[in-house]
């Protein structure tokens, strides 16, 4: 045996070495970074969480108009808001964007696939501030004809009940910019892990004697579930945490409130700092990331789930 193949095997584990331990700093980086971020929050919050009593009521009661008096009574109605606009998006993006995605890997031509592949990546690079001029300038003024519609045959309904908002500023246009939004991620991921389902199961399926339909829902749709999954739930979290969008459509309020056709209902946590940011004084500040340290904990929270859920789906 030469020098050179005794060398060869060292060399190799050196570079294993290396490269070990350049994964684990990287991973380390990741938890410092997210240590980081908690430890500023909490450090810049802390003076609305537990500072002078007084001078918190006047922070929080110059924000609100005077309509909350402490931190949960500002916070609380944003949470909702925010919840309610990200959740409702995800409600209308989600059934289009797996129907795209099968539609993309099954069903059409390869020359069609791949132009809608192509778009559907370029949806999703373009910046969050082109959809909310396209929302502000072209939608609001043409939805407003189809929420009246809505609200007249079902006003009965709690959330269309009206008068319908003339601009329509409301949750509901807000929700569709952002189901708009996030439809591309959704629709990108879900194409991806439906493209590798083993032709196995497919042809399978198909010998048996089922139909293209049949074959996507018993070999298709369980094989992806939990990238489907995990594709929503980064939708979510872009439309939680977005603000330019929401901020340039929604017209802003401070309630608990579902109905989606009516203006200044509801706000978001994200818009709201954007919105609140220049004017406050540093007790203000400390409010305002005091709502993005509760934002954070939301995504935190929705990350950690889609995670537990992602993790029982691979185990059946």
């Amino acid at each position: 045996m030469t020098t050179e193949q005794l060398d060869q095997p060292v060399s190799g584990k050196r570079a294993d070495a290396i490269f070990k331990g350049v994964a684990y700093a990287c991973g380390i980086i990741i938890l410092l970074a997210l240590a980081a971020v908690t430890v500023f929050l909490l450090y810049r919050a802390w003076p609305i969480i537990a500072g002078d009593r007084q001078a918190k009521v006047e922070t929080i009661e110059s924000f609100t108009g005077g309509r909350a008096h402490n931190f949960l009574q500002f916070v609380g109605p944003l949470v909702f808001g925010t919840v309610l606009v990200a959740g409702l998006a995800l409600l209308i993006a989600f059934f289009v964007a797996i129907g795209i995605a099968l539609f993309i890997t099954h069903y059409a031509p390869k020359s069609l696939a791949s132009a809608l592949n192509y778009i559907v990546d370029l949806l999703a690079a373009i910046p969050s501030v082109v959809y909310g001029l396209w929302g502000g300038i072209v939608l609001v003024p043409a939805i407003e004809p189809f929420w009246a519609f809505l609200a007249k045959y079902l006003g009965w309904i709690p959330i269309f009940a009206g008068p319908v908002a003339n601009p329509a500023r409301t949750v509901g246009t807000t929700a569709v910019v952002l189901a708009v939004m996030i439809l591309p991620i959704i629709t990108s991921m879900s194409r991806d892990i439906f493209a590798q389902t083993p032709r196995l199961y497919e042809e399978a399926a198909l010998a048996l004697g089922a139909t293209k339909w049949e074959m996507v829902r018993l070999a298709v749709l369980p094989f992806g579930k939990s990238g489907v999954v995990s594709a929503s739930m980064l939708g979510l979290g872009r439309a939680l945490g977005e603000t330019m969008a929401v901020l340039m459509i929604l017209s802003p309020g401070l309630k608990y409130s579902v109905k989606l056709l009516q203006a200044s209902q509801n706000q978001t946590i994200a818009a709201n700092i954007a919105a609140q940011y220049p004017e406050a004084n540093s007790q203000g500040v400390s409010a305002l990331i005091g709502t993005g340290l509760v934002l954070f904990l939301i995504t935190f929270l929705v990350n950690y789930l889609a995670r537990r859920i992602t993790r029982k789906q691979v185990a059946k």
